[in-house]
């Protein structure tokens, strides 16, 4: 990618994270917003997979379908949509109640507060 692609869609935002608002750091990802969704291929002599070079959906891979994502944001999004990415994020509180023995607790003790709200992105809440 070009600097100058890059500098733009660091300041699409005013340098803030698409989805959580964040300021972004050094290493900060560019997200396509419409995965394009690499392609891996197994290699048997490194026991690991690698990048083919090519991946699906390649219209998608675009200046207009990126946004600036902090680094947590981009690998919780993954190849997901912007509604899977949502609804995802939408079932971290049930997570925790069902597996998590320390978020109850906190919770028992008044230290976390559940507010049912709906899962908006930064980018959703600043072109109101």
């Amino acid at each position: 990618m070009k600097k100058a692609d890059r500098e733009k869609i660091f300041y699409k935002y005013g340098g803030r994270c698409a989805y959580c608002g964040c300021e972004l750091t050094k290493g900060w990802h560019v997200d396509h917003i419409e995965p394009i969704v690499r392609d891996f291929k197994y290699n048997k002599d490194k026991r690991k997979f690698e990048q083919t070079g090519t991946c699906r959906n390649p219209e998608n891979d675009n200046i207009e379908n990126n946004n600036p994502s902090c680094g947590s944001c981009n690998r919780q999004k993954r190849s997901l949509s912007l509604e899977a990415f949502r609804q995802s994020i939408a079932q971290f509180v049930n997570s925790l109640n069902l597996y998590h023995n320390q978020y109850k607790f906190a919770k028992r003790y008044g230290l976390v507060k559940e507010t049912g709200i709906e899962v908006k992105f930064y980018f959703e809440t600043i072109n109101q």
